[in-house]
């Protein structure tokens, strides 16, 4: 179940029901989901499985925004979709998805690219695009950081997605790290911890400092002291949440519950836990950030924040397709927690 991290209307909640949902009910892949909802009938899925996959959205009442409709014939506006990667995140495959999605709703076509940050590629593209008369570009970065856009971005209508420009020349969207990383500390406080121990990223990424900030900032509000012995830098990786976790666990104070900064990390916290006899969530509670497909997974489930990178794909398409986009702003998207039960302490 999802729950708001914040309730300012600037800040929208991400869509309740997805096909990672649908698919984690029947206990089959996304993949599977989609076959069966497109009507493949070629494909060799047995019966069961596609009844369990029908019964699946109707119980969680899934909606697909583009299922049942075909491709308009009036598709005549194109989006352009440039990205730095695609392979090495799963986040850039739902930040297309959200894009796709919004673009099908107002009948255009996105046309994507990946260039590696090759900015001769960049240019070249950007040449084509302005040739093919394009309704608009996103610029993409797999990583939430600073950028400087090339040249011939300045030609068209364009946004930023998932970076932003020093100079503000263009408008860009992010996710409110800083917000979700103060939601995810306040649950926690919530549930009566106040001995959090924080495994953060690497220093230099925008996320990390972020997230860190949000956890600072909720617990000065709160009036619990940080203490230094608690906190922990990681690598956004499972190793190093199990090497901090384990430093942790032998340190002078021990934590109520740790807060890792991306779920990678609570992978290895739950392994060191489990090493060292303890219990996740119940004789230290665990709180991660993300929500990758394993956060529902683990045992017990992790409590997440939630990183919306489909909503951040479909503002992008929808603020192009604007007549009057408005004015060149950086938008921030809320990253709602995720209580999963992971944030508990029953010990």
């Amino acid at each position: 179940m999802y729950y708001p991290a914040m309730t300012d209307p600037k800040f929208p909640t991400p869509a309740r029901v997805t096909m990672k949902d649908v698919a984690a009910r029947a206990g089959v892949s996304q993949s599977t989901v989609s076959f069966v909802l497109n009507g493949m009938e070629d494909m060799r899925i047995a019966a069961e499985t596609r009844q369990r996959v029908l019964d699946a959205v109707a119980e969680l009442d899934y909606r697909p925004r583009a299922a049942g409709r075909p491709p308009s014939s009036q598709m005549k506006r194109v989006i352009g979709l440039m990205l730095d990667e695609i392979a090495t995140s799963p986040f850039a495959a739902i930040s297309i998805e959200g894009a796709h999605e919004q673009a099908r709703k107002h009948d255009a076509l996105l046309e994507i690219v990946m260039t590696g940050g090759d900015p001769e590629y960049e240019a070249a593209i950007l040449r084509k695009w302005a040739a093919d008369n394009v309704q608009g570009v996103i610029y993409g970065s797999i990583l939430t950081r600073q950028i400087t856009p090339p040249d011939a971005l300045s030609r068209h209508r364009a946004v930023l997605l998932n970076c932003y420009d020093g100079a503000g020349r263009f408008a860009s969207v992010v996710p409110a790290e800083r917000r979700g990383g103060e939601a995810a500390t306040d649950a926690l406080l919530a549930e009566g911890h106040r001995r959090i121990a924080f495994i953060s990223g690497e220093a230099w990424m925008d996320a990390a400092t972020q997230r860190r900030e949000g956890f600072e900032r909720a617990m000065r509000a709160a009036g619990v002291p940080i203490d230094p012995s608690l906190l922990r830098e990681g690598n956004f990786l499972p190793s190093g949440g199990r090497a901090a976790t384990l430093d942790l666990m032998r340190g002078p104070t021990r934590p109520d519950a740790i807060f890792c900064a991306n779920d990678l990390m609570a992978v290895g916290c739950y392994e060191a836990l489990k090493e060292l006899g303890e219990r996740p969530g119940e004789t230290v509670a665990v709180m991660g950030y993300d929500d990758q497909e394993i956060a529902q997974h683990l045992s017990p489930a992790l409590s997440t924040a939630l990183l919306p990178h489909r909503e951040m794909g479909q503002w992008c398409c929808a603020y192009l397709l604007t007549e009057a986009p408005g004015p060149k702003t950086q938008e921030r998207i809320a990253c709602p927690v995720i209580l999963r039960g992971s944030h508990k302490r029953q010990g």
